[in-house]
């Protein structure tokens, strides 16, 4: 998903583009804006780096979102928590999808579901399946 990547320093705010990957939460093709990275180094490096957070948009609908900097291999990326977080936030303000719904298979998500059979529409299978059945017995049963 692309993302807007924000990196606040205590003085300037360094902003940039990536992709983020919902499966891992890893961030993947950063392009800093206005930021040379050859000359300055890369933001989170300096003394005045405060944080960096992520927003992921749709349809002028955001979800803000906090992004962890590995300072050894420069890879920015999101926690699990933090990734469910963004799922269930992008699900409810992008779909109207409920963290409810989500998690239970709510009337949202229920309403394409195939009917659960009942107690009586079983009852009736195998009355019919008995009847087709040579010897009276349904297939596949055991009997004593």
């Amino acid at each position: 998903m692309p993302i807007v990547i924000t990196d606040e320093l205590s003085e300037e705010v360094v902003m940039a583009k990536g992709l983020l990957d919902l499966a891992s939460g890893e961030i993947f093709r950063v392009e800093y804006d206005d930021w040379d990275v050859e000359e300055r180094g890369l933001p989170w490096e300096g003394e005045d780096y405060e944080f960096t957070s992520g927003t992921l948009s749709n349809n002028g609908k955001d979800v803000e979102f906090k992004i962890d900097v590995n300072q050894v291999t420069g890879q920015y990326s999101v926690s699990a928590t933090e990734l469910l977080e963004i799922k269930v936030r992008a699900a409810q303000l992008f779909a109207g999808i409920s963290g409810k719904d989500l998690a239970l298979g709510g009337p949202t998500l229920r309403a394409s579901a195939a009917p659960v059979p009942t107690k009586t529409a079983g009852k009736t299978a195998a009355k019919t399946a008995a009847k087709s059945a040579p010897g009276g017995k349904p297939r596949g049963s055991r009997f004593h």
